[in-house]
């Protein structure tokens, strides 16, 4: 027994759906074996991060399962933009880089991402892309390793942290070792410089075990560059305790930063003052003012800074990190894994003939905060829910990819989502000829 309905919203806040059909489309009752919606709705009502929904701007009648793609809007981030607009820029004009400390952001932004993944304050600086740090931080890291010749990573790392990975390893004359994921530790030979990993697949969602993972390459004598876009926000990090070297990650995902937002990149306190780093700029330079025709690096983790900052972006991201206030990580990570556990337990007990497959890890410990099925009409299918207001996205070869962000997700939108799954593969929706051509962004 249960009834699927559109998501509500908070009071005064409600807009119209920007995809998908009338939710009311689907208000039909549906007999299942196994979690009732009322279940869903009770454990709704018991969990702790409950309020923190109403820190965000929610489509009415919208599923979002793509927070690990893009990030809702929180709460305040509009006006905060708004405000360095007319009060700061439009009034104060070039003073508000000392006057509001715009020239601070980057560090003290910084900072505060450093709170949720484990590190103390002096080490995370917001500045550039994530491709553009993972560059800067590869050539750091193998200069602190000279007479080595390897790089580690793993086969199904991100494309673009393979592209620069090869890219580097090319222009310096080392070679690159691709591993499965399963065959890392018996490749951490005495050759390996650096181990360059992404905390969790971008397609499967598996997680590495980063402090051990991080114990075998060090006594390997390697040094460790881990990619946290898919962990940073989603679930407790610990880089400080568990020695990690360097690190970065995009602050778009489940840090909710806003579409392009600048990324952080983590260097350890040990190494943070002795790092060169390859894209040296005025900024990064110790006493920028004073435009010296050499280069002399700032101290500290201020020298990973290049160029101007993007205030406008790290303004954004900075209200977005209100969010996080008061949350605590744990018990982020903790809905994380029921809420992914609800979703695959609906859906291999209600699609488990109509050629779903789990491609994610089983074991809740070893999964990010997202749960990849695949099938070989993947596409249609997340195109499919789509039109029907639940929100994925697809991976190719055929991964229909389902982010969990638990600050505002709901039990009763896994709920609601599986059954829309249900009514996607029963009615063969996604199999309509629409979808036989891949979009642009998929």
């Amino acid at each position: 027994p249960g009834r699927a309905r559109s998501s509500p919203v908070e009071p005064g806040r409600a807009r119209s759906s920007p995809v998908g059909r009338p939710a009311d489309r689907y208000d039909r009752p549906v007999t299942i074996a196994g979690p009732t919606r009322e279940e869903a709705l009770a454990q709704d009502a018991g969990d702790p991060l409950a309020p923190c929904r109403s820190r965000f701007l929610l489509p009415d009648g919208v599923i979002y399962l793509d927070g690990n793609s893009l990030g809702a809007r929180p709460v305040g981030v509009a006006e905060r933009v708004a405000s360095t607009i007319a009060d700061e820029w439009g009034d104060h004009l070039i003073a508000a880089w000392t006057r509001d400390r715009w020239i601070e952001l980057p560090r003290r932004v910084g900072d505060r991402i450093g709170g949720l993944i484990g590190a103390a304050p002096g080490q995370v600086v917001v500045t550039d892309s994530t491709s553009v740090n993972l560059f800067k931080l590869l050539h750091a890291a193998l200069d602190l390793r000279p007479g080595r010749t390897t790089i580690l990573t793993e086969a199904e790392n991100f494309p673009t942290d393979r592209y620069l990975i090869d890219a580097v390893a090319a222009s310096r004359g080392l070679t690159v070792r691709v591993v499965p994921a399963d065959g890392i530790d018996d490749a951490l030979t005495d050759d390996v410089a650096l181990l360059c990993l992404t905390h969790v697949n971008y397609r499967s969602g598996r997680r590495h075990d980063l402090a051990r993972i991080t114990a075998a390459a060090q006594t390997a004598g390697a040094l460790t560059l881990w990619d946290l876009a898919h962990s940073a926000g989603a679930m407790p990090l610990t880089l400080d305790d568990s020695g990690v070297d360097f690190a970065v990650g995009c602050s778009y995902k489940f840090l909710n930063g806003g579409p392009g937002a600048p990324a952080f990149a983590y260097v350890a306190a040990r190494h943070r003052s002795h790092v060169r780093q390859p894209i040296p700029g005025w900024l990064g330079h110790a006493d920028p003012f004073s435009m010296r025709d050499d280069y002399e690096p700032a101290d500290g983790i201020g020298r990973m800074i290049t160029g101007t900052a993007p205030v406008l972006s790290l303004v954004a991201l900075d209200a977005a990190l209100d969010a996080f206030d008061g949350v605590d990580l744990v018990a982020v990570r903790a809905k994380s894994e029921g809420l992914a556990e609800l979703f695959v337990k609906l859906v291999e007990m209600r699609c488990g003939d109509a050629g779903l497959t789990l491609a994610s890890p089983r074991r809740p410990g070893e999964r990010g905060s997202q749960v990849s099925f695949a099938h070989d009409d993947g596409y249609g299918i997340v195109q499919a829910l789509i039109e029907r207001s639940v929100v994925g996205d697809y991976r190719e070869p055929s991964i229909c990819r389902f982010g969990l962000a638990p600050l505002y997700l709901r039990y009763v939108d896994v709920w609601d989502a599986a059954d829309r799954l249900v009514d996607v593969l029963a009615s063969g929706a996604h199999l309509d000829v629409r979808f036989a051509v891949r979009g642009a962004v998929t």
